[in-house]
């Protein structure tokens, strides 16, 4: 690649058809996930999941059979999320009940 003055911006030293570079949004989404499931616990695996689980729903119920999650076929990512509901609602029930008792 030729030398480009320091006056140019870095935008204009691309050519014009050049990909552009790889953006991991979904790695910031990742963390900031784990960051809440840490910090709000049970709770948040809760929320998470019946969120999951209400656009699972709302999208089979419009035609989809495969995703692409690992499990592929939608009434098992339908399964597994409302077994991580109960067992989020079940943790919580456990803290409430130790906090209590």
């Amino acid at each position: 690649m030729p030398q480009v003055p320091a006056s140019v911006p870095p935008e204009a030293a691309k050519p014009a058809n050049a990909p552009a570079p790889y953006d991991p949004l979904r790695l910031c989404i990742y963390a900031t996930i784990a960051a809440l499931a840490w910090l709000l616990g049970p709770i948040a695996v809760v929320g998470f999941a019946l969120l999951g689980f209400a656009g699972y729903a709302r999208a089979r119920r419009r035609g989809l059979t495969r995703s692409k999650c690992i499990l592929r076929d939608t009434r098992l990512v339908l399964t597994y999320l409302a077994a991580l509901a109960l067992a989020g609602a079940a943790a919580i029930t456990w803290q409430l009940y130790h906090l209590f008792t």
